[in-house]
């Protein structure tokens, strides 16, 4: 099969931002623009970009310089904007429109020959999406969330989980300090892949998370066994999307207009829980976006790295419709629609989780 020649291609990153975008972004352009001769296009805050064409730009070498270590990206994202659901107002309403044909009009007018979409399901479903309507395209997996399926990381979650970690960290000292239970909600959405591997990393005694719904008999019972034991404080480390057996998550606002209601406040429901069963004065810390920010730690920046250059790799092959993905050390690619609407959670006998349990660790099971 001949490759299809390339001449443009255009980038965009949707979704939440994540530390490391920047770093994919450079790659992308150095490896596109110095080993392909090929020209790239930025477009500006995701999808937005390519619905208004005023927001498609030249990205250039000179661009790309010093970004490395920033966080955030360069290009701007939302996850607002869906192409096929595009909210505007209209005689005073807001209404939504098709906006997809619009769309592929903008990436034939400016002659991109591809685009890299960077981003998480959402925004990779989308990108799908467009391509059975004529858009050539190629994936890049970017969540704090780590919940992809096919790879087994994604950049933006070990700068993430080294946050949390630092934050843990903080916290343990003034539980300790005023003999306190101290919970600390973390980011993820409906999987805990932050909250544990944070809450192993700052040595939380309880880690909850939305995959095992807690037993708050069965939390509190491990805060008591402490205090017995004179080890008057616990740290609670509490994924957002966390629930008790029985109940539902917990919302901030339900009503988004990308589909996804905003988790939170889970934590305080918790210490409301705890309250009545515990003799310890109780906190509550959320994290929040703070995990999002700042700048991205090297393994996201050399992950990040290596997921630009592999995606110029999908396009001189003319592999559209297919992710980079990380498997082990390596970087492979998988089509797009064998992760789209997959949600990678963790396994209930996963081994980290067998192990946090062997050394006194309590899920609330």
């Amino acid at each position: 099969m001949p490759r299809p020649e390339i001449k443009r291609i255009g980038v965009l990153t949707g979704g939440g931002d994540a530390p490391g975008l920047n770093a994919v972004i450079r790659a992308l352009v150095k490896t596109a623009v110095k080993v392909h001769g090929w020209e790239v296009m930025g477009i500006l805050d995701g999808y937005e970009g390519l619905i208004k064409p005023h927001m498609i730009k030249p990205l250039t070498l000179a661009d790309v310089r010093g970004i490395l270590h920033r966080g955030g990206t360069i290009l701007g994202t939302t996850n607002r904007a869906n192409p096929f659901k595009y909210e505007k107002r209209l005689r005073g309403k807001t209404v939504e429109t098709d906006e997809s044909d619009k769309v592929i009009r903008n990436v034939k007018k400016h002659k991109m020959d591809c685009v890299a979409i960077i981003g998480g399901d959402g925004t990779l479903f989308l990108g799908s999406k467009l391509m059975k309507k004529g858009m050539r395209m190629v994936g890049i997996p970017k969540t704090i969330d780590n919940d992809i399926d096919a790879t087994d990381f994604t950049f933006g979650f070990d700068s993430a989980v080294f946050t949390a970690m630092e934050a843990i960290d903080k916290i343990h000292t003034t539980a300790e300090s005023h003999s306190r239970v101290m919970i600390v909600e973390v980011m993820g959405r409906n999987v805990g892949w932050i909250a544990l591997h944070a809450g192993l990393a700052g040595s939380a005694d309880i880690i909850l998370i939305p995959e095992i719904p807690y037993d708050i008999e069965e939390v509190a019972k491990k805060i008591n066994t402490r205090n017995e034991q004179g080890r008057d404080f616990s740290i609670i480390v509490i994924g957002e999307g966390a629930k008790p057996i029985g109940g539902t998550q917990v919302y901030w606002n339900k009503t988004t207009s990308d589909g996804y209601g905003r988790l939170g406040g889970i934590g305080h429901l918790l210490a409301e829980q705890l309250s009545p069963l515990v003799e310890n004065e109780i906190r509550v810390t959320t994290l929040g976006h703070v995990q999002r920010g700042g700048s991205p730690t090297n393994v996201d920046r050399n992950l990040g790295m290596r997921f630009g250059h592999a995606a110029c790799r999908l396009i001189q092959k003319g592999k559209f419709g297919h992710m980079v993905a990380l498997d082990g050390n390596e970087i492979v690619s998988v089509p797009i629609a064998k992760v789209a609407g997959v949600t990678k959670a963790i396994p209930t006998d996963h081994p980290l989780l067998k192990m946090a349990e062997d050394i006194g660790i309590e899920f609330g099971r």
